[in-house]
Parts: C-alpha cells; sequence; structure tokens
C-alpha cells in the first residue's frame, strides 16, 4: 500500500460527533470556547489544554509550537514561555498570534487570532510558582502573555466533511457572528 492510500485510509473521528446548532450560539464567543474546552476535559484525553501557537517573525515568517492554557479571563488566553524564547522574539517584533486547538474526540478546532500583551510580573511569577520544577527561586525571565482574541473560529466535524464552521469578529460595537460554508475562506482579522 503507498503511503498516499495508507494516510487516506487511517481513521478520523470518533462514529458519535456532536452536532452544532448555529442557531442557538451565544453572542460572546468565550462562552462558547469555554464550553468547548470544558467539554474536551470532560473527554479524558490527555492535554485538552495543549494549542498551537503560532507566531512571526520581523519578515513574517511563522512559527509554531505546542504550549498549554494557562487561564482563560477579560484580558484573554493566556500561555507562558521564557523571555529568551524564539516566541518571546517573535512578540517583541511583532505582538499577534494564532493560537489553534484540536478536540480529535469531539471533532473539533478553534482557532484565534488576537494581539498578545504581556501580563504583569506577580501573574508571571504566580504561574512559575505551580510549575513542578519550581525549586523556591523565582525566574526574571517567566513571562505569561495573553491573547486578546479578533477572530475566533470554531469549527465541528462531520462525518461528510462539511464541517460546520462558524467565524466570529471583534467590531468596535461588539462581536460580529457568521457561518463559514465548507468552501469558503475565512474573513482577515
Amino acid at each position: 500500500m503507498s503511503l498516499r492510500e495508507t494516510l487516506r485510509a487511517l481513521p478520523t473521528f470518533p462514529d458519535e460527533l456532536p452536532v452544532l446548532d448555529t442557531d442557538s450560539l451565544p453572542d460572546d464567543p468565550r462562552e462558547l470556547f469555554l464550553t468547548w474546552l470544558d467539554e474536551a476535559i470532560a473527554t479524558g484525553e490527555r492535554q485538552a489544554a495543549a494549542m498551537t501557537v503560532t507566531t512571526v517573525d520581523e519578515h513574517g515568517v511563522p512559527a509554531s509550537r505546542t504550549l498549554i492554557v494557562k487561564d482563560v479571563d477579560e484580558r484573554g488566553i493566556q500561555f507562558s514561555s521564557s523571555l529568551s524564547s524564539r516566541k518571546a522574539t517573535h512578540l517583541a517584533q511583532r505582538p499577534v498570534a494564532t493560537l489553534l486547538f484540536f478536540w480529535r474526540p469531539l471533532g473539533r478546532q478553534v482557532e484565534i487570532t488576537g494581539d498578545v500583551t504581556p501580563l504583569d510580573e506577580a501573574t508571571s511569577q504566580a504561574d512559575w510558582r505551580a510549575r513542578p520544577s519550581y525549586d523556591g527561586t523565582d525566574n526574571p525571565d517567566w513571562q505569561v502573555w495573553s491573547v486578546l482574541p479578533r477572530r475566533l473560529e470554531f469549527l465541528q466535524a462531520t462525518h461528510d466533511r462539511a464541517h460546520v464552521r462558524v467565524e466570529y469578529l471583534r467590531r468596535p460595537e461588539g462581536w460580529e457572528r457568521r457561518r463559514i460554508r465548507p468552501s469558503e475562506r475565512p474573513t482577515d482579522a
């Protein structure tokens, strides 16, 4: 069997998938995101809080890595890392990022793009102290960032691959929501 045939034959999603009712979505995408995150955690899948974080360098070249969500509040979606990391260098040059969550057991994906802000020293050191490797010494090289979403896209997979996609865009007057057809390109944020 060729690699192409092997890849085509791989199983995709579980037999039972949730259905996304686009007529009953909340006005605030954070509410839907937190519901989906809770449901992903409830599946028992390891690393349900994992996300792919993509930043761009000064030339516009993207770089991605997998990180863990630290918190979600009115400041945005938070993650942490060393200030001497590649992502910190990128964020100092271009404070924007895209976060991608994929929850296979539910056939769900959420893509979030937004502006990134470093949070205060107290938040960063509290996160550092909560790490399993904390040895009693604070780390001035540790930083917690928050992504304030401008655009969120929620995707609920379907077995026929006509996935249900909903986009939320932040506007001055509030959130705008629309369904995206499977073949449609998302709106630029």
